[in-house]
């Protein structure tokens, strides 16, 4: 069913293209609409990133995640709606113990009123129906009771309804400007997460790059010796770490700066990514020769002129290695920003 178009209750002539089953590709353009035209404040980047791959992996054959949407001319999405699923107890109303909140129905302003929020409700209403999933609560946005009223939905007789949003946000407040200043742990939760790496390159005595080749990374096949900050650790004392144990190769200082790498997260991993890379200097033979893998990170290692690293290397890559070897020409440390996760 991924991706087909969902023939359901005929529209109006004119009026709606037809919906279609969401696939996990479609996950972020969702978020997106979600975000710029249904909250009250767009979502950050990255957390527009991070729910794009949180929902892309609902989205999937059994997960918990249904979503029609309508796609516009140019090939971005015009309308979508979007329903969660959730587990209750077996009951008449709900006999398969399957329930559903209809969480976002969102239309691009430059489509709408064509009837594609429609098309794409009765397409998710009609596909929780045909699964058995019931009952399907909505909570209408001022002025869509209408909306989701025509659509089927009915005021709820419950005499109140309680959100609890979470732990309650304590603060100090300035009295002269009126501003609230959180306790360190909760703004901390607020800000960008990031984590960090270092790395060392190494040339051969003709200033060629020398690479590892990674055994668990198809993304990243040639890498420079390095890896992740652990907790504590500083960038040039994760550098001496992650070379002895990936090269057997002990630096000793003083540490030389090349480059400031910076990556925005994606669907390969969730948070932004900053690292330095140090210059390890030049390996004769004899201490090329020297290297011991670790077998559980890397298989081999190859030394090449910098235009034979081309292909081997997607584009990203090779560009930050270009720009890393251009550091060590120049002796001017370069800023490499767009090593992203998934930009290709």
């Amino acid at each position: 069913m991924s991706g087909e178009t969902l023939h359901t209750r005929p529209q109006q002539p004119g009026t709606a293209h037809a919906a279609r089953l969401a696939t996990p590709a479609d996950a972020e353009g969702i978020v997106r609409l979600r975000s710029a035209h249904v909250l009250d404040e767009p979502l950050p980047e990255e957390w527009i990133v991070r729910s794009g791959a949180e929902l892309a992996a609902r989205l999937v054959p059994g997960g918990d995640g249904r979503a029609c949407v309508v796609d516009a001319p140019d090939g971005t999405l015009a309308s979508c709606a979007l329903a969660l699923l959730h587990p209750v107890l077996p009951e008449p109303a709900s006999p398969c113990g399957r329930a559903a909140r209809v969480h976002t129905v969102a239309t691009h302003p430059s489509w709408r009123g064509r009837g594609h929020a429609g098309s794409a409700l009765t397409a998710l209403l009609d596909l929780l129906r045909a699964e058995g999933v019931a009952p399907v609560e909505a909570e209408a946005p001022a002025g869509a009771a209408a909306f989701f009223r025509a659509s089927g939905f009915r005021g709820s007789p419950a005499p109140m309804r309680l959100t609890w949003p979470g732990p309650a946000v304590r603060g100090r407040v300035d009295e002269k400007t009126g501003h609230v200043w959180l306790p360190p742990e909760q703004y901390a939760e607020t800000v960008m997460k990031a984590t960090g790496f270092a790395c060392v390159l190494f040339t051969d005595a003709h200033d060629r790059p020398v690479q590892l080749h990674g055994v668990y990374s198809p993304t990243h096949p040639w890498q420079l010796a390095g890896g992740t900050m652990d907790p504590g650790e500083r960038p040039w004392e994760t550098a001496v770490r992650e070379c002895r144990e990936e090269t057997g190769i002990e630096l000793d200082g003083p540490p030389r700066l090349l480059a400031t790498v910076y990556g925005l997260p994606g669907a390969e991993w969730p948070y932004s990514t900053m690292g330095l890379v140090f210059d390890g200097g030049r390996l004769d033979e004899a201490r090329l020769g020297d290297i011991v893998l670790d077998p559980r990170e890397h298989d081999e290692v190859r030394v090449l002129s910098l235009p034979e690293w081309r292909p081997l290397m997607p584009p990203r890559d090779f560009a930050r290695l270009s720009a890393v070897m251009e550091a060590r020409r120049t002796g001017v440390a370069a800023y490499f920003d767009t090593w992203d996760w998934g930009a290709e």
